[in-house]
């Protein structure tokens, strides 16, 4: 059995006082004898018009995440940053960007990159409307499972969860677990953020890991109350205030394999 721990952010546009937030959490997490924590969607920077100047720099803050993971020994998903190049290396054109998830090891060394597939150009009801991440993103079309000493992890980001038939996929690919970085709008995260989170973890039979932003952001407004939820999606930690918080749960392989030995969802499956 592992401690996993998982974030609650509200970033800003001040990347260096976001690091520094993030830092003391991996501390405390570590602390505590957590293995592996995770970063929220936009962690380094959540700025309105910002995320092209932080694309500028994605080699830089790479290398910063990866400094942390080293000097801490701590397993990171590294939530979100913008990208403007794809995996093999090719600039993403007409002056767009990706959303990428990086899985960073205690060495220092980033051992996966997940760009999101799902994009979010939706209406929804609250103050801004319509959001249309198209605009700013290509996205990516590769779904990726990472293995680490602890189990094998599907990387997901925020819209990424409302799609089951992914995560099943992810699930078919050998997924333990699920990461979730994520910025749930206020609006959609009241009325779905938990019910998302849960559905996919009973889905799957994965321990789920949601890590979200909240509170303001320019304009923007987040829902948070980051949590995680075992295989058969009962909660076993939930941030309940606002602001940088941590939450840490166990995790135990050999408990969750029983899970899925007494109910063999993945075998019965008809249609996908």
């Amino acid at each position: 059995m592992v401690l996993l721990a998982v974030t609650q952010l509200n970033s800003q546009d001040n990347i260096d006082a976001n690091f520094s937030t993030v830092e003391q959490l991996i501390m405390d997490a570590k602390a505590q004898h957590a293995e592996l924590i995770v970063l929220p969607e936009n962690f380094a920077c959540f700025a309105t018009g910002q995320q092209l100047a932080t694309a500028e720099r994605f080699d830089e803050l790479k290398a910063r995440i990866e400094q942390l993971a080293f000097e801490h020994q701590m397993w990171i998903i590294a939530g979100t940053l913008p990208c403007p190049y794809r995996p093999d290396g090719v600039i993403v054109p007409d002056g767009r960007v990706r959303t990428t998830s990086l899985c960073i090891s205690p060495e220092g060394k980033t051992v996966a990159r997940y760009d999101k597939i799902h994009l979010f150009d939706v209406q929804v009801g609250d103050h801004i409307g319509a959001y249309q991440e198209s605009k700013v993103f290509e996205a990516g079309d590769q779904p990726v499972v990472v293995n680490t000493p602890f189990g094998n992890i599907g990387m997901m980001i925020c819209y990424d969860l409302r799609f089951p038939e992914f995560a099943i996929k992810l699930r078919g690919l050998g997924a333990e677990l699920l990461s979730a970085p994520s910025a749930f709008t206020y609006h959609t995260g009241e009325m779905h953020w938990q019910l998302l989170l849960q559905a996919r973890a009973m889905d799957t039979q994965c321990m789920t890991l949601g890590s979200a932003q909240q509170g303001t952001h320019g304009k923007r407004q987040t829902w948070g109350h980051s949590l995680i939820c075992q295989s058969q999606g009962k909660i076993l930690a939930q941030t309940d205030q606002e602001g940088a918080q941590l939450i840490i749960a166990p995790f135990d392989l050999d408990a969750q394999n029983q899970i899925r030995a007494s109910m063999p969802l993945q075998s019965h499956r008809k249609f996908i």
